[in-house]
């Protein structure tokens, strides 16, 4: 069947490209961009909102896949990989070859290389949704990864393969030798990409793979392919992680087999989930918090991916719609006018679940640091407070700390929900 279908006017499988309560976001949040940089001006910085532009056009892709056609794939990685391979050798092309190519044009063609990669594997892929789409992508994961240490002419094996983005054509005077010029060409395909994502999933086929991801066989009866469906998606979501990939060799100026392995892949999918599948803004929020905790909370903790781990855990446990769907549950008490029932009870579960955290948090840190301390390294700083580890103080304090915060917040817990039920309540209309 053709995914290509004639769509009336009356349909109800298109929707607005766009509508003007939805553009003052868009605007708010290319000006947020433009002026960061006058916010945070140190180079560490410029490199972590580059690496956050990059996640986030990363994980809006994954979500093309998993949010919005429901394919949960395990080496996601592969494409943006190999756009961004393609993109270095193409930097190099321009160094050794005299290339003519600017460098602001070379995440398309990393995009183009993905899409390529994506059209050749997702012709078999897609054949299957589940647990067989999953694992064919696990394996085509693992087996391109383990083909980047044995094709050392394109891959370059465990070293990678290295350019540099200074050697081409200048661009409007530029030549993208500081971190600011690469921001901001990083946060223009930011822009671009999440905009054209977003248009997409308001197309028909981006309406249509909402329907075969909630079921596939209704949407076949409706007269539409669902493997076409899910090749389409496919092939777009390569091709914005391919433009991820180009922007990658831009910032780092260098690929290498960790940017196509599954840890990668599961990064992704672990952002994506963290931020909230069901939402656009789901994975951009994920890539925030993500990057944050990577670069920020790494440099005060060698057991960060812990904290990671947990957070993890905790949403997919307690909040399965992500960080965003924690705070869309709060729009219907807005709606009705009770938001401020909430307060009170929030304001009340606010200190212990704080403490509770930094007690826990403490309570690792100590273990950690007894554990792993070289000989004679008794002593450790925690919060600015420096202390003996393997004393028996310290242990005493957390533990009663952590027990006294989970019994305030068993205590407290009862009147959230109700409070909570309360704020949720609608009137039965007479």
């Amino acid at each position: 069947m053709s995914v290509v279908k004639k769509v009336s006017a009356e349909s109800n499988t298109t929707a607005p490209w766009i509508s003007a309560s939805q553009i003052t976001p868009w605007i708010l949040a290319i000006v947020f961009l433009l002026i960061l940089p006058l916010i945070f001006t140190s180079g560490s910085a410029l490199t972590i909102m580059n690496q956050m532009a990059i996640t986030i056009i990363f994980a809006l892709a994954y979500n093309m896949l998993l949010g919005q056609g429901g394919m949960l794939s395990f080496g996601h990685a592969v494409y943006m990989g190999i756009g961004g391979f393609f993109c270095v050798h193409l930097m190099n092309m321009i160094e050794y070859d005299n290339l003519w190519l600017p460098l602001p044009f070379l995440p398309l063609f990393g995009g183009l290389f993905g899409l390529i990669s994506a059209m050749f594997i997702g012709s078999f892929s897609t054949s299957r949704a589940g647990t067989v789409f999953a694992m064919i992508s696990l394996g085509v994961g693992e087996l391109i990864a383990a083909s980047s240490i044995i094709v050392v002419a394109f891959f370059g094996g465990e070293e990678g393969i290295g350019g540099d983005r200074t050697m081409g054509p200048s661009t409007f005077g530029l030549d993208f030798a500081s971190q600011i010029e690469v921001y901001y060409l990083t946060a223009t395909w930011l822009v671009i990409s999440a905009l054209a994502m977003f248009l997409f999933s308001r197309t028909p086929i981006g309406r249509i793979a909402n329907a075969v991801r909630d079921n596939e066989e209704r949407a076949e009866f409706l007269g539409y392919s669902q493997r076409n469906v899910r090749f389409i998606s496919f092939c777009a979501s390569g091709f914005f992680a391919g433009i991820a990939g180009g922007l990658f060799a831009i910032n780092y100026e260098i690929l290498t087999e960790e940017n196509l392995n599954l840890a990668t892949s599961g990064s992704i999918l672990l952002i994506t989930f963290l931020g909230g599948v069901g939402f656009f803004v789901g994975p951009i929020i994920g890539a925030i918090v993500f990057t944050l905790l990577q670069t920020v909370l790494s440099l005060y903790t060698e057991i960060w991916q812990l904290y990671l781990g947990t957070l993890f855990v905790l949403t997919v446990m307690f909040f399965p719609f992500g960080l965003t769907g924690l705070i869309a549950i709060h729009l219907q008490p807005y709606k009705l006018g009770k938001i401020s029932i909430l307060f009170r009870p929030y304001l009340h579960m606010v200190v212990p679940a704080v403490v509770c955290v930094l007690s826990l948090s403490s309570l690792l840190e100590i273990a950690f640091h007894a554990k792993h301390a070289a000989i004679g390294e008794e002593q450790m700083s925690l919060f600015g407070i420096g202390f003996n580890s393997h004393s028996f103080l310290p242990w005493m304090i957390v533990i009663v700390l952590s027990i006294g915060s989970g019994w305030m917040i068993r205590r407290i817990a009862p009147g959230l929900n109700e409070s909570w039920d309360e704020a949720n309540y609608v009137e039965p209309r007479v």
